[in-house]
């Protein structure tokens, strides 16, 4: 075990400390055995680990292939049923860089989750707060709190924390969708409660709009009865029409001159909680992003984690200098402080999620984009 470790506050030229006697070394090596009896480490043994000079993620960059990802769902639903005891049919993607872990990154937990036609998933509720975005399929009600959802297409719909939640599938038809978590974080921090509800789900009516919807969105309106600020969204539902419309409004107005996106041909929105205009969940994050053909984006890095999966269309994302093509459905992680840059030639629909609210909210936000003109 090295005595000297490098500290980063150590400028180039400072005088290098002699080399201990041979006697100090004995001395030495007994101090850091006597630590170890009683449970201690030395920081300047650690400290290149423990306080590197720019983030080190365990988590590594990954594709998953919607269309091997599906296939493998499918079969799970011939093979394993739902209910109580593994309570949902949901398949993590595990990083490989995690140690075998259900995790896509140590923050984020994210599934692809199948119900066969005419299945219920149960009813439950835990402490760590959750969303299903749907790439596609309909005819699946998710009931949060005793208000049927409908699941549709495009569709981002929430089940913050704590809020007793169950799928019903009113077809003969399964349906399948992706599930983000911050089931990493909760576990962590060994803050997790979980507890049963209703064998299958407290309304089993097939709504088009669910009262969460009738209630909040209306654009620029705030019911009186709701003027509290929440810690998450009221909004189950964040539908897709309304999403798309946002997008296509920002690029039109690009088209005619006015300064609307991220960058040039680079149309962006985040969900947000209408109570407060924060994030729609305290620790995870939620945007859409449409690149049309032929855009670029100059690369960028961020502390934060982030899982992104294309909603539509094709198209690449570079990180760290490696280039994976991509396509519908697919599942890509960007590990925190990652190089990222997307770009396509025919168009991309993205939509992405991350853990920067629990970043920015310990004050540890850093954000550094390249000048694409060095």
């Amino acid at each position: 075990m090295s005595t000297h470790a490098t500290d980063p506050d150590l400028v180039a030229g400072a005088a290098v400390p002699p080399a201990p006697t041979p006697e100090e070394e004995r001395q030495i090596a007994q101090l850091y055995e006597d630590f170890g009896q009683v449970n201690l480490i030395p920081l300047w043994t650690q400290i290149g680990e423990l306080m590197p000079m720019t983030p080190q993620p365990q988590a590594v960059p990954h594709v998953w292939r919607w269309k091997t990802l599906l296939p493998l769902a499918a079969r799970a639903g011939d093979l394993i049923p739902v209910g109580r005891g593994g309570e949902r049919r949901a398949i993590a993607l595990a990083n490989p860089g995690l140690g075998g872990r259900p995790y896509a990154t140590p923050t984020l937990w994210a599934a692809i989750q199948y119900l066969g036609g005419q299945e219920t998933a149960p009813e439950h509720r835990h402490s760590q707060n959750a969303f299903r975005f749907v790439v596609e399929g309909e005819g699946v009600w998710t009931v949060v709190n005793g208000d049927p959802v409908a699941m549709r297409r495009g569709d981002f719909l929430l089940t913050p924390g704590w809020n007793f939640h169950g799928h019903h599938n009113e077809t003969d038809r399964p349906m399948a969708w992706i599930d983000g978590l911050d089931i990493p974080f909760v576990h962590y921090t060994d803050t997790s409660f979980f507890e049963f509800g209703s064998d299958r789900v407290t309304d089993e009516s097939t709504p088009s709009v669910s009262r969460s919807e009738k209630l909040w969105c209306h654009p620029g309106l705030r019911p009186l009865t709701g003027l509290r600020d929440t810690i998450s969204s009221p909004i189950g539902a964040y539908r897709w029409e309304h999403t798309e419309a946002a997008l296509e409004d920002q690029l039109e107005l690009e088209r005619a001159g006015h300064p609307a996106t991220v960058e040039q041909g680079h149309a962006a929105v985040r969900y947000v909680n209408p109570t407060n205009g924060r994030d729609v969940l305290p620790t995870i994050r939620a945007e859409f992003h449409r690149l049309r053909p032929g855009a670029r984006t100059p690369t960028r890095r961020e502390v934060g984690s982030s899982v992104f999966q294309v909603f539509d269309g094709a198209g690449a994302l570079t990180v760290d200098g490696d280039r994976h093509l991509v396509e519908k459905g697919d599942m890509i992680v960007v590990p925190s402080w990652s190089a990222l840059a997307l770009s396509t030639d025919d168009g991309l629909d993205l939509f992405r999620f991350g853990d920067q609210p629990i970043v920015e909210s310990l004050g540890l936000s850093r954000i550094h984009q390249e000048d694409p003109r060095s």
